[in-house]
């Protein structure tokens, strides 16, 4: 890899740095190359990548970042894990580490704040942004729906008790 190479590498992880919502740090000692494909599938899907670099690179690409503590975890073979979404390429690195012992989370970077393997797994267990969305659209919904019923209930209540009496009065 040629000095220019290396200073794309640079560039292109100091955009992941700044841009990602969350970027999880792991090694991948004794990964197949079918298991690695399978770990970016599911990233992808949830709009995340996998990204393997130099720690070296990852480490200049750090300075003046935000999460530049972050390159004490870039030591052996690691793997950067990241997305926008804040959750979602931690909830997946978290589930796939349950599935293979060989991908082991090490820690990881939220912003500025440096996480270790128990941070993760707390952003882990965090609902993602559609979740999060979906909740706050069925607090809002909820009243309105219940405001629906009991405007609706008196004219049904009245429609049953007029079919009573027209029943009653055919008999």
């Amino acid at each position: 890899m040629d000095r220019a190479q290396k200073e794309k590498v640079v560039e292109e992880l100091g955009q992941i740095f700044e841009s990602s919502g969350v970027v999880v740090v792991a090694h991948y000692t004794g990964m197949t190359v079918a298991q690695m494909q399978d770990l970016r599938a599911k990233l992808r899907d949830v709009g995340g990548a996998v990204r393997v670099a130099k720690n070296t690179l990852a480490k200049i690409a750090l300075e003046g970042k935000p999460a530049a503590r972050m390159g004490d975890l870039l030591t052996g073979m690691t793997v950067l894990s990241f997305s926008e979404d804040p959750v979602a390429a931690a909830k997946v690195c978290e589930a796939y580490a349950k599935t293979n012992d060989k991908f082991v989370i090490i820690g990881g970077a939220m912003g500025d704040t440096v996480l270790d393997q128990a941070g993760v797994k707390a952003v882990a267990s965090m609902p993602s942004r559609e979740e999060l969305i979906a909740q706050i659209v069925s607090c809002i919904g909820a009243p309105a729906s219940n405001i629906a019923g009991a405007i609706g209930a008196p004219a049904s209540n009245i429609a049953s008790i007029l079919s009573t009496i027209e029943e009653k009065a055919a008999a």
